[in-house]
């Protein structure tokens, strides 16, 4: 009987890993920290993990190990030319969260744009009962209808939220971070002219040589004043304490970030010190976490073993 192991299914919530089950013996953990690694999985054949890191070191002694399911779509937790050398296979999980990190991306957005925590607040407290008018004008917002939404990233989450912007009457332009991708259907921009000419950028890119720290202060003088940056995309692609200085600065209107360099976010990260708070949403990395979402992401894993145990190549990412 196969010796399966989950490192990290906490990260996963509520999922049923009684499923797994079918393929062997199951050895749960909540989290694994680095020192525990390599002994939770000497004798393993079958390793699950989303975040914890598998090494040369941490591998080297799990002679029985044949399959590493990634329990998210990145996997650069993975030393992949390690597992090439020891024929270990590696799969992941693609698309599961595309409507979903589409959903958060105008939850934030909508969120700061229209000011909501202000207004819920102002109802709340108490303040509107004793106003002496039906309405707040104190705080004007503005229409997303007409304005130019620029997207940093085109894959399948990007084009997602750019069908989305173009219902709400937005218009889109995007940047080819690779300089590859080409999408008739909306206009393609160099990153300059991104900035200068967007209302809202959002970025959903993957984190490369190209892409790390492309979001800095340079950058952030070249946006409209009261434009919006959102990141759901990878953390270190925005220069946190620049986006810290610029929200201050009032050099952009504001920001919502669900990803961030280092998670769960250091205490002492110059965001959380924002002087104009209203101007910036966080959240702690959950815009792929619906329920939905986390349970199409299990299901496909589960899939992936089932086809490794027929000899298929499912979602390898190692060949």
């Amino acid at each position: 009987m196969k010796k399966i192991v989950v490192l990290d299914g906490r990260t996963l919530g509520n999922v049923d890993y009684i499923k797994l089950n079918e393929f062997g013996q199951v050895i749960y953990y909540d989290l694994t920290s680095e020192e525990e690694v390599a002994g939770r999985i000497r004798n393993a054949n079958i390793v699950l993990t989303n975040k914890v890191k598998l090494n040369r070191e941490n591998l080297k002694d799990a002679s029985e190990l044949e399959l590493i399911c990634e329990m998210a779509t990145g996997y650069n937790n993975i030393d992949i030319e390690y597992a090439k050398e020891r024929n270990i296979a590696v799969t992941n999980v693609r698309g599961y969260s595309t409507t979903t990190v589409a959903q958060h991306t105008f939850a934030m957005l909508l969120h700061l744009y229209d000011n909501i925590s202000y207004f819920d607040n102002f109802v709340k407290s108490g303040e509107y009962s004793r106003y002496d008018m039906f309405t707040n004008l104190e705080l004007p917002y503005k229409d997303l209808c007409g304005k130019i939404w620029g997207i940093i990233g085109l894959g399948a989450i990007g084009k997602r939220v750019a069908r989305i912007a173009q219902a709400f009457g937005a218009r889109v332009v995007y940047y080819s971070t690779s300089g590859k991708n080409s999408d008739s259907d909306f206009a393609r921009v160099e990153f300059e002219s991104l900035l200068k000419q967007c209302d809202i950028i959002s970025i959903h890119a993957p984190l490369n040589e190209k892409t790390e720290g492309l979001l800095n202060y340079d950058a952030f003088t070249k946006m409209k004043k009261d434009a919006v940056l959102i990141n759901v995309g990878r953390g270190p692609i925005i220069v946190d304490e620049d986006l810290a200085r610029a929200l201050d600065e009032e050099i952009i209107g504001g920001a919502a970030l669900d990803v961030f360099k280092e998670e769960p976010i250091p205490v002492e990260n110059s965001l959380l010190k924002v002087k104009n708070k209203d101007r910036l949403i966080l959240t702690p990395h959950v815009a792929w976490a619906s329920e939905e979402a986390r349970s199409r992401l299990f299901s496909d894993l589960l899939e992936n073993i089932s086809a490794y145990n027929r000899g298929e190549k499912r979602n390898r990412v190692d060949i």
